[in-house]
């Protein structure tokens, strides 16, 4: 099939997709099948390359400040802002930007990347940058255990062509800087009086963590005080205000100021770098903050022990109700046998008000182990998430769920109060 008469048919099937309400990656699959080298084709040609963005946690949120700090330094920016991160998610993002010659109007491409599939993506479109951000157990059921999910990291690594960037913090991840021959390798870190806020995999529960010094960072996040922050870039200290919510997307804020650097080098504006990071809100669904009734409803994603254990230590319970959904579709991982390493003691006092999605049941049984009072188990999201707003109408509300769960919520909040419309 000629190459335009591929982007043709791929631009239908995303238009029917999207009429249909179907998933952001159908299109990409359907085009993937009849023409294996598109997104190489499309992608070869940028004058910055392809920057790739991966690891456990903070994939998302990370992906939108590089993107938008990229775009404020006068780069055109293309990217997978749908969250689908697999290889057909970047060529499904691709469609609805080529234009019919299949030609794209960008400078360069900032993907976030699943550690599995990034694999066949970097091996037919080696990056020019890369960002490895943590490794944590996930999904166990899909990635295996915890060293496998490194390898997986270490290979993104392996093959950047020019730049790589690291979480000093992290012992595996600063380990694959062993491995890397000639790109330059560049670090994010934390002062040490933060380290007991970002235990990693291996100390979730015993917060002791030695600090990692000897490994200068370009970037160190030194203080968080309610809605600001302090970085030392380059040695120099900036102070800014943040829209961002959760202490690990402040975190993510140093990854993302590190790369932006590596990529712009000595044409960065620093002064408009930070006035841009102060302006940029969550990724839809990690920390996105909705309105209903005049109230905040803030929806948290929750998928693995770490991720969850640091989302009930960001935002306090107190003023709100709280809603649990977890599934365990695909996309969330079928073993939730994770949720007994997550310490739920902070909800004892302000209990839950609403369970649900498919494994309702089981997160209600862990509840009751740290003794959180339940007050609604439903596993019909749908049902549960009406019956949570009814129950409460003008008290702020927050709902921790796993991916396919913060779907559907979103959904159907959608019909309600006014909620970004990802394309």
């Amino acid at each position: 099939m000629s190459k335009p008469l591929v982007t043709i048919l791929g631009k239908a099937v995303r238009s029917i997709a999207r009429l249909r309400g179907g998933g952001s990656a159908l299109p990409g699959l359907v085009v993937e099948r009849i023409d294996p080298d598109f997104i190489k084709r499309i992608l070869s040609n940028l004058s910055y390359g392809v920057v790739v963005i991966s690891g456990t946690n903070g994939k998302t949120t990370t992906t939108k400040m590089v993107v938008e700090l990229l775009r404020d330094q006068g780069l055109k920016v293309f990217t997978n802002r749908t969250g689908s991160n697999f290889s057909r998610g970047v060529a499904a993002a691709l469609l609805g930007e080529i234009n019919i010659k299949g030609q794209i109007d960008a400078d360069i491409a900032v993907l976030e990347l699943d550690e599995a599939h990034a694999i066949s993506f970097v091996d037919k479109i080696p990056p020019r940058y890369s960002l490895i951000l943590n490794v944590m157990r996930d999904q166990l059921d899909r990635f295996g255990e915890i060293d496998h999910i490194t390898n997986l990291l270490r290979h993104i690594a392996d093959v950047t062509t020019e730049a790589v960037v690291l979480n000093r913090e992290d012992t595996r991840v600063a380990s694959i800087a062993k491995s890397l021959d000639n790109q330059k390798v560049t670090y994010f870190g934390l002062e040490d009086k933060l380290l007991r806020l970002f235990p990693g995999d291996d100390n979730l529960h015993n917060r002791t963590t030695k600090p990692h010094t000897a490994v200068k960072a370009d970037v160190i996040l030194s203080k968080i005080i309610g809605n600001s922050a302090s970085f030392i870039i380059n040695g120099q200290k900036v102070n800014t205000k943040l829209k961002l919510t959760g202490t690990y997307n402040v975190f993510n804020a140093a990854a993302a100021i590190a790369l932006v650097r590596t990529i712009v080098g000595n044409n960065l504006d620093q002064t408009k770098l930070i006035n841009t990071l102060s302006n940029i809100t969550p990724a839809f669904g990690r920390g996105e903050k909705l309105s209903l009734n005049g109230k905040p409803i803030e929806i948290v994603l929750v998928k693995n022990p770490s991720g969850f254990q640091l989302g009930l230590e960001s935002f306090s319970p107190s003023g709100y109700i709280t809603m649990i959904a977890i599934n365990d579709n695909y996309a969330d991982g079928r073993d939730m046998s994770w949720l007994w390493d997550v310490n739920f003691s902070s909800l004892k006092k302000s209990g839950v008000r609403q369970v649900s999605g498919i494994r309702a049941f089981d997160m209600a049984l862990r509840l009751s182990y740290d003794e959180v009072q339940i007050k609604f188990t439903e596993t019909n999201i749908k049902k549960a998430l009406k019956q949570f707003i009814d129950s409460a109408p003008k008290t702020p509300k927050r709902i921790f769920c796993t991916y396919t769960a913060m779907l559907l919520i979103r959904q159907e909040l959608s019909k309600i109060t006014k909620v970004e419309v990802i394309k």
